[in-house]
């Protein structure tokens, strides 16, 4: 059984393969049920995010905070940094990962990322932790870029243990695993 289970926000849970703030942010279809059936066998719900709009002074810490717990998340990890500002949390790094295993005293070998891009899909290899990626948001594109062979480097290295359409398939998937 897994321990945690970490969602990416924008794309993956709900928005677009853009950011959307607080307030404007949208949840897909099935996404608290499918946060409830997780929670339901025992998975701690942790969120994995990238806000760069933090720093850029467009929303707050606070914001995204409220509105993740409200989502029905156990945890909440983000990154507040700009591409460019050199943190060891902003994915595809592993920091947030790595935080959240110790804050948990979770074996990360036995926890699950769901996300919509690579950098999901990286940070969660780094760890060992399960990947899935899902093809909402960018993730298409990013799909289509792996399929098409179009990674390079490290980012080649890389193969989801599952690709789906969505996080409810996602989730169903994650619950049947031994």
């Amino acid at each position: 059984m897994q321990q945690a289970i970490f969602l990416d926000r924008d794309g993956t849970i709900g928005g677009a393969d853009k950011i959307e703030y607080p307030g404007q942010f949208q949840l897909f279809p099935f996404v608290r049920e499918s946060i409830s059936r997780l929670k339901n066998q025992g998975n701690l719900i942790l969120s994995f995010t990238n806000q760069p709009g933090i720093s850029k002074g467009d929303a707050t810490r606070k914001d995204y905070e409220e509105e993740l717990a409200r989502f029905g998340f156990d945890g909440i990890y983000l990154c507040p940094h700009q591409a460019n500002e050199g943190c060891q949390c902003r994915k595809p790094l592993p920091g947030m990962l790595w935080q959240a295993a110790k804050d948990y005293n979770l074996n990360i070998q036995k926890c699950v990322v769901i996300g919509d891009r690579w950098t999901d899909t990286l940070a969660a290899h780094e760890v060992g932790c399960m990947k899935i990626l899902v093809k909402t948001g960018a993730g298409q594109e990013a799909f289509n870029k792996y399929k098409n062979q179009e990674y390079f480097g490290k980012w080649a290295e890389v193969s989801p243990d599952f690709i789906t359409d969505h996080i409810h398939s996602a989730v169903n998937w994650v619950l049947n695993q031994k």
